[in-house]
């Protein structure tokens, strides 16, 4: 728990010999923390914003293996990612959740049923398991009734999973510091330089964004996984920039407006990018884009007129039934992938394998997949080894989020899937949050999955310093209610002003920032600047209709395509059968 004082006493701790300090508070530093920790070392994480305050707060919430990597021929990246999918649903229970996905094909689709069909064995014999299955036109439209019956040849069904990427950090921060002394996490404490003995980094000097205090930490090993902002810390021991900084931004509306059960992709009329529809949360995801990051890096980043029109045009598309307008989107976001800049010209085509370098001492980490966090941490402690002889070995097999199966007092006003939602984002820790709740508190905020008590514990034990840090990771109340919540902000207040310790000048100044944040980044842009998506749908269909010739190539790299992956998955199958024996 870190109670109001927290801050004041961990930095007292800052002057004490760490075995390793990390800097990036997202998915990547998290996983670093918590194996670091489990093998005996001091370590320190520090965040110069919020934790989860990047791409780990923003991204498409999906725990899965990368479909579409297998398209790129990227088998290895595949495998771990469906394996350290089947972990991840096997240790998270209501953290990580499983997410049925349906994929529609259509007539004049390439990739068209048969590529997929050996892409999804592929998919399925990588993870030692059998998920998908393929559905005619007819049984189709019953899974998925507001999708577009015109030119609908069938589809696939296939499971994946999904979690609150937000919460996944928390939670893994939060049982690193809890498993042990040597372990210690600040947010809102910024790198502002490296300290360097001769020619090695040996430490880092900070500054509280809260405070405007200064400090030293020193360190045998820094690690930098600061993601798409890796970049700064490494142009200071001299090396180059080898970050490219890639957009995904994703649009939300009401569920009842936007109605699936499942997840829903297709390919994207314009470009063939793939697209996916999904339940989260209570509300339906729209996503994504992946353009090269034209805004400033240290800034909020927010979705660009460009952007939505790109996402309304395939909601168009597909699900032009439902009449769908600007008016209808609830909310928006916006992520920036930490993606290692290989030269391509397509955003798209980056791979999102990850790197480690060590340049002068400084480690870095970057790239990689919120899927395959663990595996990222795991590769950075076999990249110390050398630097720290003590090192024990690092044990693969061991869970990265602790087994948590609890009864606690209150637990009976609770249903079911509001006790296993609580255990998987909170862990050891519902029970207190439970115990904590006021008379009401354990009902659920109108339209979402949130309970009230969820702010009481995040505002009293959970590092808040911001208003943003609670209505935007801590609890997602900015995503999944209108204006960010604005109407029901009396009723935060009441619960959550006391526990933070904020007088009402502080609240109001919190409150005020906190709207405009939500009005420049997480709404949509000026509406006379978002482009005509129909007039972009009838220029694709008309480009479409004149490159016939195109196509029949298209159709041929397809057959290719499918028949190497039918390869690629016999291949699989009997390395799935030797493993097994």
């Amino acid at each position: 728990m870190w109670a109001r004082d927290w801050r004041e006493a961990a930095w007292e701790r800052l002057a004490e010999p760490w075995d390793l300090i990390v800097v990036g508070g997202g998915i990547t530093g998290a996983g670093v923390l918590r194996e670091a920790v489990r093998l005996g070392l001091r370590t320190l994480l520090v965040e110069k914003r919020d934790f989860a305050w990047g791409t780990s707060s923003r991204s498409s919430k999906l725990v899965h293996g990368g479909l579409r990597y297998l398209k790129q021929g990227r088998l290895r990246l595949t495998r771990a990612s469906v394996q350290e999918r089947q972990r991840l649903l096997e240790e998270g229970p209501g953290l990580i959740d499983p997410l049925g996905f349906l994929l529609a094909t259509y007539k004049g689709d390439h990739p068209g049923r048969w590529t997929y069909s050996a892409g999804l064995s592929v998919y399925d014999l990588l993870a030692l398991q059998w998920t998908h299955r393929h559905y005619s036109s007819q049984d189709f439209q019953m899974l998925a009734p507001h999708l577009t019956q015109i030119g609908l040849e069938g589809g696939f069904h296939y499971g994946d999973a999904q979690t609150d990427d937000a919460r996944l950090v928390l939670r893994v921060i939060r049982e690193a510091v809890a498993s042990g002394p040597g372990a210690l996490a600040l947010n809102y404490l910024a790198v502002e330089g490296l300290i360097c003995d001769e020619d090695t980094v040996t430490g880092v000097r900070l500054r509280d964004q809260v405070t405007g205090s200064s400090a030293e930490a020193i360190a045998r090993v820094v690690v930098n996984a600061t993601g798409a902002w890796s970049d700064a810390l490494r142009t200071e021991v001299g090396a180059p920039a080898r970050m490219r900084p890639l957009r995904g931004s994703h649009l939300i509306f009401p569920a009842w407006r936007l109605p699936v059960a499942q997840a829903v992709g297709f390919l994207h009329p314009v470009d063939a990018r793939p697209v996916f529809i999904f339940p989260w949360e209570g509300i339906t995801l729209v996503g994504t884009t992946d353009v090269d990051h034209d805004q400033d890096v240290e800034g909020e980043p927010s979705i660009s007129a460009a952007e939505v029109a790109y996402l309304m045009a395939a909601v168009e598309y597909r699900f032009p039934c439902l009449e769908l307008t600007l008016d209808d989107v609830l909310s928006t976001f916006a992520g920036v992938r930490p993606v290692v800049a290989t030269g391509k010209v397509d955003p798209s085509k980056e791979s999102r394998d990850h790197v480690v370098w060590e340049e002068r001492g400084l480690l870095t980490v970057a790239g990689g997949k919120l899927t395959t966090f663990r595996l990222l941490a795991l590769d950075v402690l076999k990249a110390v080894g050398h630097r720290l002889p003590d090192l024990p070995p690092v044990d693969e097999q061991a869970s990265v989020l602790d087994a948590v199966d609890v009864d606690f007092c209150g637990a009976e006003q609770l249903h079911d899937a509001a006790r296993r939602r609580l255990l998987g984002r909170y862990g050891a820790e519902a029970p207190a949050l439970v115990a904590a709740a006021e008379a009401g508190e354990l009902d659920a905020v109108p339209g979402t999955q949130v309970l009230w008590a969820e702010l009481r514990w995040a505002a009293r034990a959970e590092g808040v310093v911001h208003l943003d840090d609670l209505l935007l990771r801590r609890v997602r109340l900015g995503h999944l209610l209108p204006e960010g919540g604005k109407e029901s902000m009396d009723r935060v207040r009441a619960i959550c002003q006391a526990e933070l310790g904020w007088d009402d000048e502080r609240w109001r100044a919190e409150e005020a920032s906190y709207l405009a944040l939500w009005q420049s980044s997480y709404s949509l842009p000026q509406r006379s600047s978002i482009p005509d998506w129909k007039a972009m749908l009838a220029e694709a269909s008309a480009q479409r209709a004149a490159q016939p010739s195109r196509r029949r190539k298209v159709i041929k790299r397809s057959t290719l395509a499918a028949g190497l992956l039918v390869l690629a998955a016999i291949v699989a199958w009997l390395y799935g059968r030797c493993r097994r024996r």
